[in-house]
């Protein structure tokens, strides 16, 4: 009995032994598995990082083509004379003029504007010339000082009370085209005992507002209806 004691207890003892090496086998087996794929990261990681610095580089070439394009042109510098007169001092490349006082530049703008004036009135002379010498028309008629106006119509109403409509024709010649212009122009005179009616030709003298409308009074019938 003693014997096979001693014997399941070797058994048992390189039974242990046996079991522990198959124990740290698949230890020591996993951890290069485990390393591998550490090491095989960074093999992996490379591939994903250059197609995401691709675009990165190719991005701004993008927005700056549409930039580019959408830039729009400045607008024209608008100069003023003083300014313009000073540029092209500025861009003068020849000898420099001997100093002068304020007085002589005076003098040269008046001798040169006089010249511009003369310029002008010449370009103006010619315009006339070929529009031809402007006429003088119909001259206004003469009439002393203080002397009252007097005109001649025909009468277009004759309604109201003691007054009348007078239509007045003016025809003149155009003092410039010398085209005869005509005019009609209506007044109100005053008729004290109404012998004027519609269709009369009258003669109307100024006189003092008698009225709102009313500034003429009647002279003569020179012309009844018929």
């Amino acid at each position: 009995m003693a014997e096979e004691e001693k014997q399941d207890t070797t058994e048992e003892t390189e039974e242990a032994p046996a079991e522990e090496t198959q124990a740290e086998e698949p230890k020591a087996e996993e951890a290069p598995a485990e390393e591998t794929p550490a090491e095989e990261a960074p093999a992996e990681e490379a591939p994903a990082e250059e197609p995401e610095e691709a675009p990165a580089e190719e991005a701004p070439a993008a927005e700056e083509a549409p930039a580019a394009e959408a830039a729009p042109e400045e607008p024209a510098e608008v100069l003023s004379p003083k300014q313009k007169r000073k540029r092209e001092r500025s861009r003068h490349s020849g000898e420099a003029g001997p100093p002068r006082s304020s007085e002589e530049r005076a003098k040269e703008r008046a001798t040169r504007r006089a010249e511009n004036a003369s310029g002008r009135k010449r370009a103006r002379a010619s315009v006339r010339r070929r529009r031809g010498e402007p006429g003088h028309g119909t001259p206004p008629a003469e009439r002393e000082p203080g002397t009252r106006k007097v005109r001649q119509g025909v009468v277009v109403s004759a309604k109201p009370d003691k007054t009348i409509t007078v239509r007045i024709e003016i025809t003149r010649r155009h003092p410039t085209y010398e085209k005869v212009v005509r005019q009609t122009n209506t007044i109100h005179a005053h008729d004290e005992s109404n012998q004027a009616q519609e269709g009369d030709t009258v003669r109307v003298v100024e006189s003092r507002p008698l009225s709102r409308l009313k500034r003429w009074r009647l002279i003569e019938v020179l012309e009844r209806a018929r």
